[in-house]
């Protein structure tokens, strides 16, 4: 009897679709468990149950929990980045660039997802340089572009787009991630839409052009 290409399938690598498919459900198993257990008590054996897989296959596709944990960091930033691209491409006012920006950052980053991963990457030296890299490495350049813009058309005086990004992340965390790490509870959603207008209101004070006399 003839061999169809569907019965080859089954018996071989399962589709892309389905890999991909498989492999997000075990980052979503490996965050579970950090949330549930911590970093340190992260096992592949937990993350193959949770995720209905199998040990074998986790070894393939990550090669350790280390990997898992840097995988999920990976996929975590390429989203935030995506969203904030997404805020810097509308054609709003600046101010509320700005706003869509610092909301953003204060949305992400007092996340259990977020609060989760940086926990994980305080406990590895790899994980942290991972978490750099693709996080504040990465999310920075992107917005101090977008400040470095805003100085060229003369709407803030900062030419260092670098210092006025720091200034801008500054005035928008504040000390509430360190305080949600330790265990403090984040602000909720209006709060968090509050600080991230206040910061804004700030930033442009600060950052805006000098009066000629």
């Amino acid at each position: 009897m003839a061999t169809t290409s569907a019965s080859v399938r089954r018996r071989g690598r399962p589709p892309a679709a389905e890999r991909a498919s498989r492999r997000d459900a075990a980052l979503d198993a490996t965050l579970a468990e950090i949330r549930d257990k911590g970093f340190e008590r992260l096992t592949m054996s937990g993350v193959a149950a949770r995720a209905g897989s199998s040990k074998e296959s986790l070894y393939v596709w990550f090669g350790s929990k280390e990997g898992l944990v840097a995988e999920l960091i990976r996929r975590q930033s390429a989203r935030t980045n995506t969203a904030v691209e997404s805020a810097l491409a509308t054609n709003q006012p600046a101010r509320e660039v700005l706003v869509g920006i610092a909301a953003n950052l204060l949305n992400v980053l007092l996340s259990d997802t977020s609060l989760a991963l940086n926990r994980a990457a305080m406990s590895s030296p790899a994980l942290a340089a991972i978490l750099l890299q693709h996080g504040r490495h990465t999310t920075g350049p992107l917005v101090e572009r977008y400040l470095a813009r805003l100085h060229g058309e003369g709407l803030i005086q900062m030419d260092n787009s670098a210092e006025a990004f720091r200034l801008f992340y500054g005035l928008t965390i504040q000390d509430s991630q360190i305080r949600a790490l330790l265990g403090e509870p984040p602000p909720k959603a209006p709060e968090r839409a509050r600080m991230a207008r206040s910061a804004v209101s700030r930033f442009i004070t600060l950052a805006a052009p000098l009066e000629s006399d």
